[in-house]
């Protein structure tokens, strides 16, 4: 019998399971053994890991830095690498959104402010925007942090906080909201937003999002060969396109590293994981 590699995923959207069963049969009809395990949460499934389960995860973000602290701290950093991202994964950004009559003109005018954001672990909705503003001399904690815990420990994968996020700005009931840039298209084209009566102040730095992570001890042969057919596939190919579709992509690019500070920088300043990649976010419950 061939070996099997097995990937962890979290269960976000019933979707997934669709996407990873097309994936399935797509690995097995091109030589691959490959399997999937769903997890509930991004935090169990870094810990899978590291216990053995998986030998590859795709991971969000924020999932990714945790799996390199840990492996930095048990002095495997060789073995786990950020092999395969989408190419809709790379140079995104966050926007912070104000109604245009709020006389808000500068992110300075936005101390003392109610500020809507996603979920404590969003990246995109809550870690990577305040860190930006705190780059940009504001100083956080004047502001006033209205959260929207949605599906904690799914590392904002759901964007159901987003929207929460948007319909309270669009109620009058924050003075500004963080959302990724895509959601921004997104809210305004399902009526969320409403046209002409919300403006972007600030858009941050960009940053990437998920990327597929190697376990400690995976074997080479078997993710060398994952890696090979993920970016062969080819939009045009007709069988391919629609789980390309539901994954949210074009096509599958090598993975890199260079997109992550940003976040690393809020990971510290806010003290969400240690230097060892142990959970320490106050209120973090997933």
């Amino acid at each position: 019998m061939s070996e099997k590699l097995t990937m962890g995923a979290v269960a976000y959207a019933s979707k997934v399971v669709t996407i990873w069963e097309g994936f399935k049969g797509y690995f097995a009809a091109n030589g691959l053994d490959f399997d999937y395990v769903l997890y509930s949460n991004y935090e169990r499934q870094v810990e899978a890991q590291f216990s053995g389960e998986v030998q590859i995860a795709w991971n969000s973000p924020l999932a990714w830095l945790r799996a390199e602290r840990m492996a930095a701290a048990r002095g495997v950093s060789d073995q786990v690498k950020a092999v395969a991202m989408r190419d809709t994964d790379q140079n995104l950004s966050s926007v912070i959104l104000v109604r245009a009559d709020s006389g808000i003109r500068s992110v300075a005018d936005l101390a003392g402010k109610r500020i809507g954001v996603g979920a404590i672990d969003s990246p995109q909705a809550t870690l990577i925007p305040l860190q930006w503003l705190r780059e940009q001399g504001v100083d956080t904690a004047s502001l006033q942090i209205v959260r929207n815990e949605v599906l904690a420990g799914k590392h904002g994968d759901h964007i159901g906080g987003e929207r929460d996020a948007a319909r309270a700005l669009a109620a009058g009931e924050v003075d500004a909201a963080c959302i990724i840039d895509g959601n921004h298209l997104l809210f305004t084209k399902e009526g969320t937003l409403p046209p002409g009566r919300v403006e972007v102040l600030a858009r941050t730095a960009p940053y990437d999002h998920c990327n597929f992570t190697t376990s400690p001890g995976a074997p080479a042969a078997l993710i060398d060969r994952f890696v090979t057919l993920l970016l062969g596939m080819s939009y045009d190919d007709p069988q391919v396109r629609p789980l390309l579709d539901l994954e949210g992509l074009r096509a599958w690019r090598p993975g890199r590293v260079s997109g992550y500070p940003l976040l690393d920088r809020a990971v510290t300043a806010s003290g969400f994981y240690d230097a060892a990649g142990a959970v320490k976010a106050d209120g973090y419950r997933y």
